[in-house]
């Protein structure tokens, strides 16, 4: 027993406890550098615009440091504890991260549009996107892969420790404990739209500017949230499925085939309604004529001085609760499609607004004219008026009609956008007569708004006037898409003494609701054996279509036909507060069968958000 005790390995006397830690500091020490640098390079590759500025402000704001340095780094303990060799979690760190981060510089490249987490569940899109566009290396990533070769070399060469299972399994239990608090700050949605806000170098209304001004792990992992689009309570596919069955999709007759421009007004209301502010007959003058001749109505929005596109797609798709659009999707455009119609649309504005640019194509678009690829010359690179804009439409139409199909365009303005300044008019004054006490920077807002009103009055009816003469059958649709900004916290609404509690039925109308009308040529009206006038029903921007199609006398798709089923019963279905309107009432509780039909139609909606049906009406562009 001696000699074997002899021959155990003995403890190596220099290896003193200061000597055990400064090796264990010197290890982790490299392999934490290793993994920022890693966090590093990623920030680098998200700066897509202005990059030297934008990369600063990264770390101007170290909240937005942190949540994409922090993950990177958890993400590589967490491999190391599990593998327990640094080099492995090194490498696969830097594919995960880096490779995810050049992806979604390749998206924004070919589509400005980043990667996000419901892109990685879209796997055949993904691979039709690579076939179309050719894939290149740059000197950025020359460097980034020798930066990561050296940052491997230095690991294997420098920071050879292996710890024992024990400490291991203590590190992984450590490093998921941290993962969690990182995890609920980057899912939190006050802290990625308030305490990470980075608008400095960016325009806040893009929705992809705002994803690179807080980097790209950062945004990436908070956009897992936006692509959990739960189902409705009780929800059964084949339920549903068997439940949109009991429709049958109808076509539209070939001798009814009209042709159907749909423009949405930018902030546009009729203010004459409310009875205040006290305006000049001529500002809507022209508007109430168009009216007197069309079919008219209520239109109660969700949104309030901004969100236009949340109207914009409620409109097109029939449903009250809109997914993210990021992959083909069933919508009336496609439909339209599928009837053998052209269908185009026109905004004077920029295509990465709200992300229009990628979402109008899964949409159905086939073509869509926007400031960068119509209007720039026109405009000298900036945002286009209705003089402009309502002159162009003509030429579109022009166009389109030309391919010897009938249209449908979908189109929306910019002028009318808020904010209206305080301190100066812009179409001259005089539109507000009323005697009341208004201050200077009151009055100067509500001319700016109904100056803007009165102009695009008169815009829309040369418009209209155009097509009087038309040989084209038409069916023209206007609305607006909600009430217009007036000062902040509402102050102008205040002055004029307009109620917006939209805890009132009174202050809820006044609030979410804006007008549309629906007007056909003599040629629309012969074609379709119908007057087009009278009040029609008010409803939410979801049903608007089915006002249109009634209207036309079509049936539509059977998802449409379905919902009509629906707005009879329950015209109004307001998302934001819970609200409907049933039997000309607003409540917050429907009756039995309205809640009966409700409850199918967020089945019916969800089921036909998620089985794109449509991908034989012609060519579906790779998403």
């Amino acid at each position: 027993m001696k000699q074997i005790f002899l021959f155990q390995k003995q403890p190596d006397p220099r290896w003193t406890p200061a000597r055990k830690a400064l090796f264990w500091a010197w290890n982790g020490g490299i392999f934490l550098c290793s993994l920022l640098g890693i966090g590093l390079l990623s920030l680098v590759f998200a700066a897509v615009i202005d990059q030297k500025a934008m990369l600063l402000s990264y770390f101007q704001n170290p909240l937005i440091a942190f949540l994409n340095l922090a993950p990177v780094v958890l993400l590589g303990l967490l491999l190391y504890f599990l593998l327990g060799r640094a080099g492995a979690a090194y490498l696969i760190t830097a594919g995960i991260a880096l490779g995810l981060t050049i992806a979604s510089w390749f998206k924004l490249q070919f589509r400005n549009d980043p990667l996000m987490f419901e892109d990685l569940l879209l796997i055949k899109e993904a691979g039709n996107m690579t076939g179309r566009y050719q894939l290149f290396l740059t000197k950025t990533m020359v460097l980034a892969l020798v930066l990561l070769a050296a940052g491997w070399l230095a690991l294997h060469f420098c920071a050879r420790g292996r710890l024992s299972l024990r400490p291991r399994f203590l590190g992984l239990s450590l490093t998921v404990l941290l993962c969690l608090p990182v995890w609920d700050m980057t899912q939190d949605s006050y802290t990625y739209d308030a305490l990470t806000a980075n608008n400095g170098l960016i325009n806040q209304w893009s929705a992809t500017q705002v994803y690179v001004s807080k980097g790209f792990v950062y945004p990436f992992l908070h956009s897992v949230s936006s692509a959990q689009d739960d189902p409705p309570p009780g929800y059964d596919e084949d339920e549903a499925a068997a439940l949109l069955s009991t429709w049958e999709g109808q076509d539209i007759p070939e001798d009814k085939k009209v042709s159907v421009i749909s423009i949405m007004l930018e902030s546009f209301d009729d203010f004459t309604k409310y009875g205040t502010p006290t305006l000049d007959p001529k500002v809507y003058e022209a508007y109430h004529a168009l009216e007197a001749e069309s079919i008219t109505g209520d239109l109660i929005t969700n949104i309030f001085a901004g969100g236009t596109v949340d109207s914009e797609r409620c409109f097109l798709t029939g449903f009250s609760e809109l997914g993210s659009f990021r992959s083909p999707s069933n919508s009336y455009p496609w439909y339209f499609r599928s009837q053998g119609y052209t269908v185009t649309g026109a905004h004077p504005c920029y295509a990465w607004f709200y992300n229009r640019e990628n979402i109008n194509v899964n949409l159905g678009f086939q073509d869509y004219r926007f400031v960068e690829n119509y209007f720039s010359p026109l405009t000298d690179g900036g945002v286009g008026y209705d003089d402009m804009f309502f002159s162009e439409l003509i030429k579109l139409w022009e166009a389109d009609k030309a391919l010897g199909k009938p249209v449908f365009q979908y189109n929306l303005t910019y002028q009318g956008h808020g904010p209206y300044e305080d301190d100066k008019t812009w179409w001259g004054d005089g539109y507000v007569v009323d005697d009341r006490d208004y201050t200077q920077a009151e009055l100067n807002i509500l001319n700016n708004y109904f100056g803007s009103v009165y102009d695009t009055s008169q815009d829309l009816a040369a418009f209209f006037d155009y097509f009087r003469e038309e040989e084209e059958p038409v069916v023209i649709v206007v609305f607006g898409d909600h009430n217009p900004w007036l000062g902040d916290s509402n102050s102008v609404y205040e002055a004029i003494g307009l109620d917006l509690d939209f805890s009132t039925p009174e202050g809820f109308y006044n609030y979410y609701s804006t007008r549309y009308l629906i007007w056909a040529n003599d040629a629309a009206k012969a074609a379709l054996g119908r007057d087009f006038t009278g009040e029609g029903p008010t409803v939410s921007p979801n049903f608007l279509m089915n006002v249109v199609f009634d209207a036309c006398g079509w049936e539509g798709p059977a998802y449409m036909q379905a919902a009509g089923e629906v707005m009879d019963q329950v015209p109004v279905i307001n998302t934001p507060t819970g609200l409907y309107v049933e039997d000309g009432a607003l409540t917050g509780a429907l009756s039995p069968k309205g809640q009966s039909l409700v409850e199918k139609y967020d089945m019916l909606q969800y089921y036909w958000r998620k089985e794109f049906a449509y991908a034989d009406a012609d060519a579906v562009p790779a998403a």
